[in-house]
């Protein structure tokens, strides 16, 4: 490779993304490529404590510009400390959410528009799109109930909203899926997870070798 590949994971919540990203993660490692592991929002120092706003269960009357704003703001840091760093030395990025994530939470769940979360990420990213996005595909349903059943995962403020804003968060993923083809592929996420982590290799091989 002569340069870097940015990846990201995306889905609703519950779909597995993070354990199945980093099975890819570890694998991809084994096959000797330099890959570097993250995730949003975080994934630096000052990015992480705005997560920790974002997602802070006592902060319930968080409005929904301000949890896009912070969004934002958490993207552009992760950006610019780890995320371009490491696309210059040629490594693999692979990021646990990114862009998508905001555009079907905020910009379709909340209301506040697809276009308009765009625009103030379109500040925030400078143009730095992923060349790969995997979704992995679990209805909402489903998804909440492998939360209720995971006793080991952190309840996030996110995870209190009703099944309404997370049936809305699959439908935003599904105009984003339809708007950027080329870019996301869908992995269907009700697989055994070694079929899922040999889809999602499958596709980042064939990025890597395109």
């Amino acid at each position: 490779m002569n340069k870097g590949l940015f990846i990201t994971f995306e889905g609703c919540d519950g779909c597995g993304k993070t354990t199945v990203m980093k099975l890819v993660c570890e694998q991809l490692v084994k096959q000797g490529y330099d890959i570097l592991q993250t995730r949003e929002p975080g994934g630096s120092t000052i990015a992480e404590e705005i997560r920790s706003i974002i997602l802070d269960k006592k902060n319930t009357l968080m409005d929904s510009r301000t949890e896009a704003l912070l969004y934002a703001a958490s993207r552009r840091q992760h950006l610019v400390e780890v995320v371009l760093p490491a696309l210059k030395e040629n490594k693999i990025v692979i990021c646990d959410r990114y862009l998508d994530s905001s555009l079907a939470y905020q910009g379709y769940a909340r209301g506040i528009g697809i276009d308009n979360v765009m625009s103030i990420n379109s500040f925030a990213i400078d143009k730095t799109f992923p060349q790969l996005t995997i979704f992995l595909d679990l209805t909402p349903e489903e998804g909440l109930k492998r939360i209720a059943k995971n006793d080991q995962r952190e309840v996030n403020r996110l995870d209190l909203e009703k099944i309404s804003f997370h049936q809305k968060v699959y439908e935003g993923y599904q105009i984003l899926i339809e708007r950027y083809p080329e870019r996301i592929k869908v992995v269907d996420a009700r697989k055994e997870i070694k079929e899922e982590v040999d889809d999602c290799i499958k596709l980042i091989l064939e990025k890597i070798n395109g």
